[in-house]
């Protein structure tokens, strides 16, 4: 058996960035409450690791940032990766809040192209998943964004002024495309602003090279979109089989026996920790192909 590491895998500087500044928050406001709205990431061991320092998350199915503001009602409140919309900020000042915002820089890159093309009376086909923190945050930006979740939703459109098109940053570069083409057919003269970041790109693109791979696992959280897209982009590549884990927990012999070549991979969100030894237990099984338990998680420090 042979274990392929996939580079480039994990934290993207967005993460990063993002944790750097939770960590920095509490340390400088020790007897302040501090919230974070949402999951900082979409990753349930860097939220546990939040709040061993003391952050408490507000997050609830089906709840939007706006309304999830009502649960918070004194101290900072940080603002996720994922962005947040214009009337979050304001609400958040309104209820004299101290805010402190998270967002990826590449979120933000995209907030600024849709609110001056908004504010250049046009129109905007966002292109995102329904539900998903950044596409609400970017489609509350103005009633001129319209959100793209398939196919389908482009014909339920009117006429609409001097369309551009872009999308959520994490999305598959494969489906993606697939609908900036059928916007296209549709508003032939629109632009188009393809917003999906650095880091989910070459990650994507990294397994689509992958030759001779009977099995991609990808580590990251069920909730982790761009986790997904790894796990999708691999089927999409022609590896036969792919499945997306939290932790080495879910790894069983069933997933890996009669495998030839796996390759292992990660979401941008994903602990380095987790990833590694998932790799590092592979390893010892391709040496001894004996099954044994796996360890017990490892313990995930920001």
């Amino acid at each position: 058996m042979e274990i392929i590491s996939v580079i480039p895998r994990g934290y993207c500087q967005g993460v990063v960035r993002a944790i750097q500044i939770a960590k920095n928050t509490v340390r400088e406001n020790p007897h302040v409450p501090v919230t974070m709205l949402g999951m900082i990431v979409h990753n349930q061991y860097v939220v546990h690791a939040c709040q061993q320092l003391g952050i408490r998350f507000v997050e609830e199915a089906g709840r939007s940032r706006i309304d999830l503001l009502d649960d918070i009602n004194e101290g900072i409140v940080i603002f996720t990766a994922h962005g947040v919309s214009d009337d979050v900020r304001q609400k958040a000042l309104c209820k004299g809040l101290t805010a402190v915002d998270a967002t990826c820089p590449d979120v933000i890159k995209s907030h600024e192209l849709v609110r001056a093309h908004c504010a250049d009376h046009g129109d905007v086909l966002y292109i995102g998943k329904q539900g998903h923190p950044e596409a609400e945050g970017t489609v509350s930006l103005s009633d001129r964004v319209h959100l793209i979740t398939c196919c389908a939703d482009i014909e339920k459109l009117n006429h609409l002024n001097h369309v551009l098109i872009t999308n959520q940053t994490t999305l598959s570069l494969l489906d993606c495309q697939r609908i900036i083409d059928a916007c296209l057919k549709k508003y032939p003269q629109a632009q188009i602003a393809s917003e999906i970041c650095p880091a989910t790109r070459i990650r994507q693109q990294a397994v689509m090279h992958l030759k001779n791979i009977d099995l991609l696992i990808v580590v990251g959280d069920v909730r982790s979109n761009n986790s997904h897209q790894l796990k999708e982009i691999g089927l999409s590549s022609g590896i036969p089989e792919a499945v997306l884990i939290d932790s080495i927990q879910d790894l069983t012999i069933d997933m890996i026996k009669e495998k030839d070549r796996i390759a292992v991979t990660s979401g941008s969100s994903t602990p380095s920790e987790l990833t590694k030894q998932v790799i590092d237990f592979l390893q010892e099984y391709a040496q001894d192909p004996h099954w044994k338990n796996p360890p017990q998680t490892a313990e995930v420090k920001i």
